[in-house]
């Protein structure tokens, strides 16, 4: 099932029930998995390894060298899982350092013009819609949803479950089960619909949401508004990851 107008170098390594569409580019260090389905000038380049039954659409670019001024040269990497589509002129770009990875999981949608960047890890199920972008070292955490022409800073990261409104640019973390919105974008409720999509019990989410009027409403430093939740908060799995997730915040919360 490979075309014959497509390039592959003789030492990629390709599973025999790929399929390889038309004036695809596929570079010497390439490994592609059973079932993935390359459609038509797809480029997968650098040292990239994708696992099984992932789907390319024409003109997405893979594992190419960083944009970031940076690179020095070495070895990077770019690390895709399984069950991952890749809609039209979608830009993944391999890491900065040597050594080091840009990682994708599996199970997620990335719409046609979405760009993710060196070094950004990406976990599974997430939605990123047409044109959202990802600058560098940007960590997105599984189940969470960006709107198209969202962009989001360095070293920022995006809880579980939250959702990111259209156009939002994002210069903080957006903590997990939430939904931000703006420019520059703020945490505005808790992400009702993706709780409830993802199984998360109504009692979890009442004491979510008591959880956002302490941290977002009451006009409580983070340290204060943690040390809050903890003593009058039921404590679930749910809340104690968002209690973790604020704790670790380098670039603080997006209020």
């Amino acid at each position: 099932m490979i075309h014959p107008s497509a390039i592959i170098h003789p030492k990629a390594k390709l599973s025999a029930d790929c399929h390889v569409g038309p004036y695809c580019v596929i570079g010497e260090h390439v490994e592609i998995g059973d079932g993935c389905k390359l459609h038509s000038h797809v480029i997968v380049g650098g040292h990239t390894k994708l696992g099984i039954n992932n789907e390319v659409f024409p003109f997405a670019s893979i594992g190419l060298k960083t944009q970031d001024l940076k690179w020095k040269g070495g070895t990077t990497r770019t690390e895709i899982g399984d069950g991952n589509t890749f809609r039209e002129y979608v830009t993944v770009h391999s890491a900065t350092s040597d050594g080091d990875s840009t990682r994708i999981g599996s199970h997620n949608n990335l719409l046609a013009y979405s760009h993710v960047a060196h070094d950004c890890q990406i976990g599974s199920n997430v939605v990123m819609s047409n044109g959202s972008t990802l600058a560098g070292h940007v960590i997105v955490h599984d189940h969470a949803i960006l709107g198209g022409l969202t962009g989001v800073h360095q070293f920022c990261r995006i809880g579980r479950m939250a959702m990111l409104g259209g156009y939002s640019k994002v210069v903080q973390d957006i903590p997990p089960f939430m939904i931000a919105d703006g420019n520059p974008a703020a945490t505005r409720t808790v992400n009702k619909v993706g709780l409830t999509r993802n199984g998360v019990s109504e009692e979890t989410q009442g004491a979510l949401r008591q959880a956002y009027k302490t941290i977002f409403r009451e006009g409580l430093t983070v340290a204060k508004a943690i040390e809050t939740m903890e003593n009058d908060l039921q404590q679930v799995l749910e809340l104690k990851e968002l209690i973790e997730f604020m704790r670790t915040s380098e670039r603080g919360l997006a209020r």
